[in-house]
């Protein structure tokens, strides 16, 4: 994002000289948790927010959620006071603590989430089904979140903050309590919603966490900043250079540092192998037992991002007039069309058979015939008179049978007594 760019757009968090000072019973001033912070947040922006326990970071983010009031200085939210509730419809907040019921399982939970922000059942029931996808539990959804482990329960968490499809995303150490097979999805997850303009605001202790995802981060400690910039800015240093190769033989690493040494006059503090990381292996090793279907207890692999995330599925209902549009289509032509017969005997054995079976319900012209066995046999009633609700219904059906105009006069003048 270009200078010019980011002065043009409202940031997403905006704070001057804030500060929060917590007091006793007396108002006496005890502890000075964020201390004259300045803070800004760009749109598209991952943001970290690090430093060690008791530097102010849970009370700036609680203070960014309207939990906490400002002591002094000045905070805006997307543009507005952080207590507007308009805000927070436009929030996912992921606490450092998932505080979950127990005695719900996971669809449930999220079913819960889902109707504090109104959505319609359609819409909980589809998003609910993306979201256990992608965090990997989907085959237990059913199981009570209390029989979870705290990694799993962490999972459950992080679908809950993204099922109001948030602008901007809190993250208060996500990866608590994950292995590192959901530290990975956790890291690929940030990613691709950074890169689809989602605004992300990063608290973690893991400072390669923060290294592999975040644009820009701030320092804290003793509730002041103490660093604050890009990633490059802030990690990049001039005091050494890495060369990157194939790799070399022993004599040619020997050579390498020889003519570095004598015709630069530079020492060679390191020449080894290139090695992966333990993340990397770790992945492999999973990846290769998921390949061979290995069963496991616990979360499964996830699935992508969710569609609802990626704009993939729209979850705007279709208006009145496309409903109206769609149900006064012209039904479509059949694909061979034969001139039709109205003679009687140009009816299909099936409207025969329905026809059979019709007049077998209104014949009531012969008696009964008693099957053999029947314990009580009734006499048949007599012929009904004329005009009776018998032929009135015998009329009709053989209007809703579709019958010749001879059987319809045939009909019509029993009705009439004929």
């Amino acid at each position: 994002m270009t200078p010019a760019d980011s002065t043009s757009r409202t940031p997403v968090v905006l704070a001057q000289g804030l500060t929060k000072v917590f007091s006793d019973f007396w108002l006496r001033a005890q502890v000075r948790a964020v201390d004259n912070l300045d803070l800004r947040i760009e749109q598209s922006q991952i943001f970290g927010l690090i430093g060690p326990n008791g530097s102010g970071k849970s009370t700036t983010i609680k203070m960014i959620l309207g939990l906490l009031h400002k002591s002094a200085g000045r905070l805006s939210v997307l543009g507005k006071q952080p207590s507007d509730i308009a805000v927070k419809k436009r929030i996912g907040y992921l606490p450092e603590e998932s505080y979950l019921y127990q005695f719900l399982n996971s669809r449930e939970t999220l079913d819960f989430y889902a109707k504090l922000f109104g959505y319609p059942r359609a819409i909980r029931r589809r998003r609910i089904d993306e979201l256990l996808e992608m965090v990997g539990l989907d085959a237990v959804a059913y199981r009570p979140v209390g029989q979870f482990s705290k990694g799993m329960q962490r999972r459950v968490g992080i679908a809950q903050a993204l099922i109001n499809d948030p602008e901007f995303l809190i993250l208060d150490e996500p990866t608590s309590g994950l292995d590192p097979l959901g530290i990975r999805q956790v890291k690929d997850l940030i990613l691709d919603l950074g890169k689809r303009g989602k605004t992300i605001l990063l608290s973690s202790h893991l400072l390669s966490e923060v290294e592999d995802v975040c644009d820009s981060m701030t320092i804290l400690y003793g509730g002041k900043k103490r660093a604050e910039g890009s990633r490059e800015e802030l990690l990049t240093t001039g005091d050494r250079t890495i060369i990157e190769t194939e790799a070399l033989s022993q004599h040619d690493s020997d050579e390498i540092a020889k003519y570095i040494e004598e015709k630069e006059g530079r020492r060679i503090i390191r020449i080894a192998p290139a090695r992966q990381s333990l993340e990397s292996l770790f992945m492999s090793i999973v990846e290769r037992a998921q390949s061979e279907r290995v069963t496991t207890s616990g979360a499964g692999r996830g699935g992508p991002t969710a569609a609802f995330l990626r704009g993939l599925d729209s979850d705007e209902p279709a208006s009145g007039a496309q409903v109206i549009a769609e149900l006064m289509k012209e039904p479509e032509a059949p694909a061979a069309t034969q001139p039709e017969d109205k003679s009687p005997a140009a009816s299909t054995p099936s409207d025969k058979t329905d026809r059979s079976v019709l007049e077998s319900l209104v014949d009531n012209s012969s008696p009964a015939t008693p099957q053999s066995g029947a314990a009580d046999v009734r006499p048949a009633p007599a012929n009904p008179a004329p005009g009776k609700k018998d032929d009135v219904d015998r009329s009709v059906l053989d209007s809703l049978l579709g019958s010749s105009d001879d059987s319809t006069d045939d009909a019509n003048k029993r009705s009439q007594g004929g």
